[in-house]
């Protein structure tokens, strides 16, 4: 697996990023660590998480997600093992904001939650333009610099803003951004594409995408007359009814039927195989749905059945 593994910043990681978010909500924490173990026994080593997971479910608070792996670390003894993303930002119980003092008190919890000492990747998990970029900046650094964080990243970020950050950074020798996590997948590119490729290009950035999957549509279970029982149904539905959803759908079944993979497979696949993306997200609520999630990093898809998605997904 050694061969296959991407970098981002100083980080080396397996090239699909095990989504945390259900973690704590549809997944309960045997289902978790069920998934976890299956996940790191096929070679996996990089999962995505955030202070605000799942805050969105009644009875939550958030940071159920960063709780169930800090479990999990505990009782495995294989924190270090791991290459660990989590974010701030967001904040719990209310949108924290980026001010520097909200960004050192969300650290001290997120590694309380986790039981750890450092976290491997941590992205400002919006932009709070209220807040200049030398204040969270000189806060990230101070966190890299104690050993509290090892690369910083950042989400849902603008191409310009994100240009102002990594300049002031280079200007004043600071950490900098190592990778972007945009939102990004065969029925949500403009999200991505333009403006702020060009820029994570341009500066050498990884990007991993969320939202790899459509909430689930890209996976080829949601068709026109097909009922689904799932928490983001109503999300993936939505791409049913488009022609651009059921274009996507008949290009994924082509490419798929060709390789006798899953539809899953073959569209992250597509990522991987566009410009700047080291590792897409994506996450699995029990162990069933992991083996064609992990396919993606041996499937390699011709240039003709690219393009036909790329073109498909206009």
């Amino acid at each position: 697996m050694a061969e296959k593994r991407k970098k981002i910043g100083n980080l080396s990681v397996h090239p699909l990023c095990l989504g945390g978010n259900v973690f704590g909500w549809t997944a309960d924490e045997a289902e978790s660590f069920a998934v976890l173990d299956a996940y790191t026994a096929a070679g996996g080593n990089f999962i995505d998480t955030a202070d605000v997971y799942s805050a969105w479910v009644p009875g939550n608070s958030g940071g159920e997600s960063e709780t169930v792996l800090g479990d999990w670390f505990a009782t495995r003894g294989n924190r270090e093992d791991i290459v660990l993303a989590t974010k701030v930002g967001a904040g719990v119980p209310e949108k924290r904001g980026l001010a520097a003092n909200g960004i050192k008190a969300g650290v001290e919890e997120s590694l309380r939650r986790l039981r750890t000492d450092y976290i491997d990747l941590y992205y400002t998990h919006y932009d709070d333009e209220s807040v200049p970029v030398s204040e969270f900046l000189t806060a990230l650094d101070e966190l890299v610099r104690e050993g509290k964080v090892r690369e910083i990243a950042a989400s849902n970020i603008t191409a310009d803003r994100l240009e102002e950050a990594l300049t002031f950074s280079d200007a004043e020798g600071l950490a900098k951004y190592a990778a972007l996590q945009p939102r990004y997948n065969l029925v949500s590119r403009d999200t991505y594409e333009g403006d702020l490729a060009t820029a994570a290009a341009r500066h050498g950035l990884a990007a991993v995408p969320y939202y790899a999957l459509a909430s689930g549509f890209l996976t080829g279970k949601y068709r026109p007359g097909v009922t689904v029982d799932s928490a983001r149904s109503g999300t993936a539905a939505e791409y049913v009814r488009t022609e651009r959803g059921r274009r996507v759908l008949e290009a994924l079944d082509k490419v798929a039927e060709a390789h006798g993979a899953e539809l899953a497979t073959v569209s992250l696949a597509w990522l991987a195989a566009q410009p700047t993306v080291a590792s897409p997200i994506a996450s699995a609520r029990n162990t069933g749905q992991l083996p064609a999630l992990l396919a993606m990093a041996d499937l390699r898809l011709t240039a003709d059945e690219v393009d036909l998605l790329t073109e498909a997904s206009k």
